[in-house]
Order: C-alpha cells, then sequence, then structure tokens
C-alpha cells in the first residue's frame, strides 16, 4: 500500500467520523438527495442525452432534476421533444434511483461488490427506507430489489411483445424499449410522460392497464409488506402448524390501502358516471374508475385527459394525491398509515378510549404523534403553496393550482397542463413541494433539529386549558 493511499484511507476514515459526529442520519440522508439533484442536473445537461438544439432555461433543467430524482413526472417542457433515446433511459436509471431510495442502490452495488456494510451505512438505510430498526435491512433490500427489478424485466418484455403483436410500434427493438419504460414507469410510480400522450392510445387495452394496475400497486404498496408476503408463501410450503404472522405495518397498510383504492373507485365512478363515462359500458367505467383510484395514489399515468374530469372529481384526486402511497415504497404524500392512525386516533377520542388498538395491538403513542405531525405540517406546507401560487400565477385557475399542489406534494405527476405556464416563483414553489413529498415532511421538519437534543430530565406541572 501507497503512502498515498494510506494517507487518503486516513483522510476518509477521519472526514467520517467528523461527519457522524455532527450529522444527524436525516441531516446526511438529504443532503445525498440533494447531490443526486445535482448530479441529474448535470446529466441533463449533457448533449449526449439531449435532442439537437434543444435549449432548455437552467430553471426548468432544476425543475426537472427534482422531479426525476422525486419520482413526480412533472415537467415544464415537452420531454420527447428535449430527451432522445438516451435521455429516457437516463430518466429510468433515475428513476429506480430516485423510487428505490439512494441508499437501497448504493448498498445494493455493496453486497455485489462484497463490501462490508458498517453500522453507520445500516442506520443510514434505516432512515431513508423508514425502518424502525436496523435488523433485517440488508435483507430488506437484497430481496426487494430482486422482486422489483424482475418484475419489471418480466413485465417489460411481455408489453414489448404484446405492443408489437398488438402493431402499436413498427419494430420489435422500438416495442421492446416502451414495454420496458412502461414497466419501470409503473413500478416506481414515476408518472412521466415521455410521448406527449401517456397512456391514452392504450385507454382501450383492458388487460394492459390491469397489468399496468398490479404493477402500480406493488410499487406503492411499501417494501416491507413485498418482503413479508413473499415470506408468507414460502411459510406456506413448510407446512407448519402455526399461522404465519403479519406484522402490524403490513395489517394497517393494506386495509388502509385497499380501502382507499375501493372509496376512490367508487366515488369517481359516481361522480362521473353522467358526465365523462355517460358513454361507455359499465365495465368500462369501472376499469376507468379505478384505475385513476390507483394512478392518482402515486402513479399519475393517464387513460383521459385531466381536463375532461368535473371540479369535484379533481378535487376528490386531489385528497387521494395529498395521501399518497404506503410508508418505505416509490411513493410520496402524507402516507396510507398517517391516515390510517388519524382516523383511528379520533374514533378512539370519541368513544373516550385512551389507547388506539388495532388487531389485538396497541398503537404507539410517539406513532400517533408523529401522525397528527405529519397531517398537519404536510396541510401548512400545500395551504402556504396554494396562497403563493394564487399570489403570483393570477391567471391560473384554483381548482388547477389545486391539483398542481397535490400532485406535487404527493409525487403523482398528474396535471392540468399549467406546469409549464408557472413563473420562476411558481417553478420554485411546486420544486420544493416534490423534494418534501419525496424526503417526507417528518424528515424536512427533523432536518433543523440538533443531532443532540437535551434532556431536561424533569417535568413541568400539567395545567388545563380550554379547548374548542
Amino acid at each position: 500500500m501507497t503512502i498515498s493511499t494510506k494517507f487518503f484511507r486516513l483522510f476518509q476514515k477521519s472526514y467520517r467520523k467528523f461527519i457522524a459526529s455532527k450529522f444527524s442520519s436525516i441531516q446526511i440522508i438529504v443532503t445525498y438527495y440533494v447531490i443526486l439533484t445535482l448530479i441529474a442536473l448535470l446529466l441533463f445537461s449533457l448533449p449526449i442525452f439531449r435532442q439537437p438544439n434543444s435549449d432548455v432555461p437552467l430553471i426548468d433543467l432544476i425543475f426537472m432534476a427534482i422531479s426525476t430524482v422525486s419520482v413526480t413526472g412533472l415537467s415544464t417542457f415537452d420531454i420527447h421533444t428535449v430527451f432522445n433515446q438516451y435521455g429516457v433511459i437516463l430518466l429510468e436509471v433515475l428513476f429506480q434511483v430516485g423510487g428505490f431510495g439512494i441508499m437501497m442502490i448504493s448498498t445494493f452495488f455493496f453486497i455485489i461488490s462484497k463490501r462490508k456494510i458498517t453500522l453507520r451505512q445500516r442506520q443510514l438505510i434505516m432512515t431513508d427506507m423508514n425502518q424502525p430498526r436496523l435488523s433485517g435491512v440488508v435483507r430488506l433490500i437484497k430481496r426487494t430489489l430482486i422482486i422489483l427489478i424482475s418484475l419489471q424485466i418480466f413485465f417489460g418484455l411481455a408489453f414489448g411483445t404484446y405492443f408489437y403483436l398488438n402493431n402499436d410500434f413498427a419494430t420489435i427493438r422500438e416495442s421492446l424499449f416502451w414495454g420496458i419504460f412502461q414497466s419501470v414507469s409503473a413500478v416506481t410510480n414515476s408518472g412521466f410522460d415521455v410521448t406527449g400522450e401517456s397512456l391514452l392510445p392504450f385507454a382501450q387495452h383492458n388487460s394492459f392497464l390491469l397489468w399496468i394496475m398490479l404493477l402500480m400497486f406493488i410499487g406503492s404498496i411499501g417494501f416491507p409488506v413485498l418482503l413479508e408476503t413473499t415470506d408468507f408463501v414460502s411459510y406456506q410450503f413448510q407446512k407448519k402448524r402455526l399461522p404465519y404472522r403479519f406484522s402490524l405495518f403490513t395489517k394497517i397498510a393494506v386495509t388502509s390501502f385497499l380501502v382507499l383504492f375501493i372509496v376512490g373507485g367508487i366515488v369517481i365512478y359516481n361522480f362521473e358516471n353522467n358526465h365523462l363515462y355517460q358513454f361507455m359500458g359499465t365495465p368500462e367505467k369501472v376499469l376507468n374508475a379505478f384505475f385513476y383510484s390507483m394512478s392518482t395514489r402515486n402513479a399519475g399515468l393517464q387513460i383521459n385527459h385531466l381536463s375532461d374530469f368535473q371540479p369535484n372529481t379533481l378535487l376528490f384526486m386531489s385528497v387521494l394525491m395529498f395521501i399518497g402511497a404506503s410508508p418505505s415504497s416509490v411513493g410520496g404524500g402524507i402516507r396510507t398509515t398517517t391516515v390510517a392512525i388519524v382516523f383511528l386516533y379520533l374514533i378512539a377520542f370519541l368513544k373516550g378510549e385512551t389507547n388506539v388498538n388495532l388487531f389485538g395491538r396497541r398503537i404507539d403513542q410517539s406513532d400517533i404523534q408523529k401522525s397528527v405531525v405529519v397531517l398537519n405540517l404536510s396541510l401548512i406546507f400545500c395551504f402556504a403553496a396554494v396562497l403563493i401560487l394564487m399570489a403570483t400565477q393570477p391567471s391560473l385557475s384554483m381548482i388547477s393550482i389545486v391539483v398542481e399542489v397535490a400532485s406535487a406534494f404527493g409525487t403523482t405527476g398528474l396535471s392540468l397542463g399549467i406546469t409549464d405556464q408557472l413563473d420562476t416563483i411558481g417553478k420554485i414553489t411546486i420544486a420544493l413541494l416534490m423534494f418534501i413529498g419525496r424526503v417526507g415532511t417528518l424528515y424536512i421538519l427533523m432536518l433543523f433539529v440538533p443531532k443532540q437534543t437535551r434532556d431536561l430530565g424533569y417535568e413541568y406541572p400539567s395545567e388545563k386549558i380550554i379547548i374548542g
């Protein structure tokens, strides 16, 4: 080992100790995402990924970089007129990093290169993936990536073959290219429209839409849920006497996700039954309604023009976008478990109960506090964004602003076509919301909390105040 190599390793070790002592895991993770955004910005500026003579202002490239890293899908320019096929491939790679999480991708490369994963790295993984404990995080990464990448490849080839046999594209190469893109887009819930038509050309392809919905569900249900599901299947083949026990997180995540999906589909169906869906048959109405109930929760894929929906439907869709997907998934928003816990807390309060109990378990008070904080802080962020856009973009309608804000915060990517009409203040506002939606409201709040907090060691006496 040379002297320069020894010096570099000593410097690297000292630098890591300094970072670990001065910054919390949340602050480091947020910094990583800022760095990733800057890397995406640099790559987007390279001619190799761009169409000839495609000049884009810097603010729009910054907006695009944040939208890609946050896996949102909003864009201030037509992607297909700016990026070439290499640019589309670059987008797919960034979808993976942004959707799965920067620590998941980096740790996977550590695993395949057989490098040791330190305790500090495991803490960062736990933070990035929003896990409650250190144990099992590396196993979670390995199995989750294998499942999701395998699904992307399998369905990418299946979609490509389907496109070719259906004469949607001229060549098998082009069919496979767009088949893989649609597969990656659905699993990572990216919602980017690189053709200018999203899924509108496939609005009548019912079987294709059902598979897309399945992939959107897999990407947004939560990585721990996928892991426990595979464990459950493996457990059944072992023919053990005791039934498999799912974690409380999985039970709440799946239940809340399905309830929102069913309620969302029913509401959209009834709102548009005599409007947008009036000339459709009942099966097509049901499929359309439930497709949007799934897509608005994070993927942002479209089979109709959003402007064709009624304002009440758009407002309801905004609520679904605000809620978003499950925690530890590719999605954003306040997350399904947050809504579930706040709702259960409200029910418990009305019943005069102190604890929130579900599935034979008591939900920890700290989780209830976090859920209330996330909900309230998210509402404040979105309300402030709506006020800023209304004040700075007077030509835009109220409903279009609400949809844009909810879409950005929920990292969904749906829009009424106003994204490219925003001025610099509007673009910065939406970009910040996309970043907050990806990182998480609670993490943004904790970003400004010092690494070491002082414990008073005592409590003040309590006193009742008047509420309501």
